[in-house]
């Protein structure tokens, strides 16, 4: 089985130096790419140099993570796309468990690994811990890490289980699938494209699944930090924008109006807080909402599956009921 480990890079080349020699050393079965998004340092020089067996593909423009990986990935031919954030260290072996299942398992179209912290490696990591899934309302949680809350790795999750969406910081997928699904949404730029084209995969009735046997070890933020207003705005506005690609017809409108009013609720609570950029990004992204949303309408696939959720609201579960741990989620409702 034919696979690429893709590795998309913007002036990057700190992060290359630190982590690229992880995975040429752990990744024998793939070929390894560096898709640059144009980058105005010396990373693709420093590749050139340093690392001689990676190819290199560059892209016209900085399009960010969406539609830079939708470009360099029109010129990588393999059966599986292995898409690493260059933040990540590999580790000996991650590639077997993967390539396992998917040629075990044909049904299985997206694979997640165990993702872990790399500055406290026996905590699972924010951006997708032990996979992720969605309540009601669009908001994500994951298996080991919801909102804050970061769970430590004491192999309560050790398992390989179907799981909602799989983290664009280590994520696997046919490309035949991606082909399928038309890649990301280049709308997105950046934030929660993965998640979209997660809940895109699985209205066609594509499987996705997390796999603990592989395990990663991710830096987070080394782009965009998590306190970044710009953040803010792009998973604010990038969550809405997938809700109205993605809900079903009959849910569409009320628990998209719910959801407005929820980011209402955040928007105040960022104003006491006196996180004003955040509020303001609140609302920029709002009004971005609004200016895309008969666009991002026309998208929507012919069947949505109403079965998108397993729990109604994390917000209330975590905020109101104090419930910290996904575990203890489940049985809720």
């Amino acid at each position: 089985m034919k696979i690429a480990v893709v590795i998309l890079n913007w002036n990057g080349t700190k992060l290359l130096e630190q982590f690229l020699p992880s995975i040429v050393n752990f990744s024998p079965e793939a070929d390894i790419y560096v898709a640059d998004n144009a980058s105005t340092d010396d990373s693709v020089a420093f590749v050139k140099a340093n690392f001689p067996t990676v190819k290199i593909v560059v892209n016209e423009s900085n399009f960010g993570f969406a539609q830079g990986y939708n470009e360099a990935l029109k010129h990588i031919y393999a059966e599986i796309y292995a898409l690493v954030n260059s933040d990540i260290e590999v580790t000996e072996n991650w590639l077997k468990p993967i390539i396992e299942t998917f040629e075990n398992e044909p049904k299985t179209a997206i694979i997640q690994p165990k993702l872990l912290d790399f500055k406290r490696k026996k905590y699972f990591e924010y951006a997708g811990a032990a996979g992720g899934f969605l309540d009601k309302y669009g908001y994500p949680y994951c298996r080991g890490r919801v909102f804050e809350t970061l769970e430590k790795d004491n192999g309560q999750y050790d398992d390989n289980c179907e799981i909602f969406w799989a983290s664009g910081a280590c994520f696997f997928i046919r490309s035949t699938v991606y082909k399928e699904l038309k890649g990301f949404d280049a709308d997105f730029f950046a934030h929660q494209e993965e998640i979209d084209l997660c809940w895109r995969a699985f209205n066609k009735g594509h499987i996705i699944k997390y796999n603990s046997k592989s395990v990663v070890y991710h830096v987070g933020g080394a782009t965009l930090q998590l306190g970044n207003p710009k953040k803010t705005f792009l998973n604010f506005r990038n969550s809405l924008l997938m809700m109205v690609k993605n809900l079903p017809k009959n849910q569409l409108f009320p628990v998209l109006f719910i959801r407005l009013v929820l980011d209402g609720v955040a928007g105040i609570q960022f104003l006491f807080q006196g996180k004003f950029k955040h509020l303001w990004a609140i609302l920029k992204a709002h009004f971005a909402f609004y200016s895309l949303c008969s666009k991002n309408y026309k998208k929507r696939a012919s069947f949505q599956s109403e079965k998108y959720y397993k729990i109604k609201s994390i917000v209330y579960l975590y905020f109101i009921e104090k419930v910290k741990v996904f575990n203890n989620i489940l049985g809720t409702k």
